[in-house]
């Protein structure tokens, strides 16, 4: 168990405080698990994304059998996978995460046989440490971003002074939460302590900027609340402005294929075909191969943390890898997205020191009931994204840090290590990112490409460096063997002949002349008279 931990995985907190706790988990992880599905043109499918990451995580959970506190929401590495899969719609999308839910299970089951160090000697820590920092300082500008910005139309994702300063407010209540001694329940709820300064904060100067009609000061944007309660005409909705089901990708799958044409909305797509299947096992496929890595990292990363090794010890890679593949489609069955393990969640973790499983259950559950309350994913969806970027920059920070800390037994000094940390850094803080084209357009241009992510081609460089200097290593050392073996045996063979010499047979050890040169050296010793002889 680690020191710092407040609560351990098996730890039961109060029933009162266990609540706060999760929703506080549910806060840490909210502004990544929307933000996909407005990154591939489905912003309305916010509350399928909620509902899929409690759902995923509840297979998660059971497959690790309560082992491994950590919460999975939607990956933002399927992207690129994603947008392609939209194109043949839902069904698109279901079959994706399908792909890339298989090569989990196939991958899982490859370890059971063969065990897991394999994947150790593939991904040492001095591979693993990089990454994980990588993770967090890949993040940084995204942070940047949200905490300068205000939700005023004419300053919409432009800086904005008064949103940093509202984000400030955020960031230094976290910070100053965790690090007082006096009030534990503060220690151990900084993000939604911080969550609520910032808000309030942004809140007063938004009346204001709504009260004198200054965009500047409109840093939080109520629209998504007040739609919830009325339509464009300005009419109540009814009932579902307090209650509404999630749009899941299977039931609108199953509508694709009665009305025979997709339903996501995007330009020219088409219904799923034969040649769809293929496009979208190409989009994923390969995605999925590289975030397996990443799944291991977060793993590592959050083993650290608590003390405890959840890749070969409990609950073992194999079932992780389970939980997370099988979560994944289920997520995506009764969601919309691929889910993948949250770094925020190991910040989050890491933090507050409550690496309590049955914190990460009850922020399942949230998630599932919450999907279907209108008003209270409305009121989410209104909190500015300054105050979750001065949230993430203590989560991204942490992160950073947490794969800095495996740098401490990695000798630096050494050309071996020293490449690979470069590679992985700078390949990645560059942004340096892959795209396989797999489909031409007429005049002979590139139209598709599956895109990895810069911190997965950053991962795949640091693998093959570290694989081609140990092979360097190993034959340089191999052939310093054999330069060394060659004059030993010179010398051997030059010293032997003369030992066969009459002249030289007296330096063999010979028992007869040892006994004979012992004596005479004790004769010799009894003539020789002693000091205090001579002085008398």
């Amino acid at each position: 168990m680690a020191v710092n931990l407040v609560y351990d995985i098996n730890d039961k907190p109060p029933f009162g405080k266990l609540l706060v706790l999760a929703l506080q988990q549910l806060l840490a992880i909210m502004a990544a698990t929307i933000a996909v599905p407005v990154a591939i043109g489905l912003p309305t499918q916010v509350p399928s994304a909620i509902l899929g990451a409690g759902v995923g995580t509840l297979v998660y959970l059971l497959f690790t059998r309560f082992k491994s506190p950590v919460f999975l929401g939607s990956s933002f590495a399927f992207i690129s996978s994603l947008i392609a899969a939209t194109s043949f719609g839902y069904l698109g999308i279901l079959v994706g995460a399908a792909f890339a839910g298989m090569v989990y299970v196939i991958i899982a089951i490859v370890i059971h046989f063969a065990g897991t160090k394999w994947v150790s000697k593939l991904m040492p820590p001095v591979v693993i440490g990089p990454t994980v920092a990588l993770i967090g300082l890949s993040l940084a500008g995204s942070a940047v971003t949200s905490i300068t910005t205000a939700a005023g139309d004419s300053v919409n994702g432009a800086y904005n002074l008064v949103a940093l300063f509202c984000g400030l407010v955020t960031f230094f209540t976290v910070v100053v939460c965790s690090g007082q001694k006096r009030f534990k329940t503060m220690k151990l709820i900084p993000f939604i302590i911080g969550i609520g300064a910032g808000y309030v904060v942004a809140a007063i100067f938004t009346a204001f900027g709504l009260g004198f009609d200054v965009d500047y000061l409109k840093i939080v944007d109520f629209s998504p609340l007040v739609n919830n309660f009325v339509d464009e005409a300005g009419n109540f909705v009814g009932v579902t402005a307090f209650f509404n089901y999630p749009d899941f990708a299977l039931i609108e799958g199953i509508r694709e294929i009665i009305d025979g044409e997709a339903r996501t909305g995007v330009e020219g797509a088409v219904l799923l075909n034969g040649q769809g299947v293929a496009e979208v096992a190409l989009a994923f496929i390969p995605v999925a191969l590289v975030v397996f890595a990443e799944h291991i990292a977060d793993h590592k990363n959050l083993s650290s943390i608590i003390g405890r090794d959840l890749v070969e010890g409990e609950p073992g890679l194999k079932r992780t890898l389970l939980g997370d593949g099988v979560g994944s489609i289920a997520g995506t069955i009764l969601g919309i997205c691929p889910n993948t393990t949250y770094g925020e969640s190991v910040g989050c973790v890491a933090i507050t020191g409550n690496a309590s499983v049955r914190t990460i259950f009850v922020t399942a559950i949230m998630c599932v009931v919450l999907s279907f309350l209108s008003p209270i994913m409305a009121l989410l969806q209104t909190i500015p994204a300054a105050v979750m970027g001065g949230v993430c920059f203590t989560l991204y920070g942490f992160i950073a840090v947490s794969g800095l800390k495996m740098f401490k037994d990695i000798d630096l000094g050494e050309n071996k290590n020293l490449f690979v940390v470069s590679a992985i850094l700078i390949a990645g803080i560059g942004g340096l990112a892959i795209q396989i084209p797999y489909h031409l357009a007429d005049n002979g241009l590139v139209d598709k490409a599956i895109t990895v992510t810069s911190i997965a081609t950053a991962l795949i460089l640091g693998i093959i460096t570290y694989a081609v200097m140990n092979k360097l290593e190993k034959s340089k050392l191999g052939q310093g063997e054999e330069e060394a073996s060659v004059p030993s045996a010179a010398v051997e063979n030059s010293v032997e002949p003369k030992l066969n010499h009459g002249d030289d047979a007296e330096t063999e050890e010979d028992p007869v002349n040892k006994t004979a040169v012992e004596n005479s050296v004790d004769e010799t010793a009894e003539e020789q008279p002693s000091a205090e002889d001579k002085e008398e």
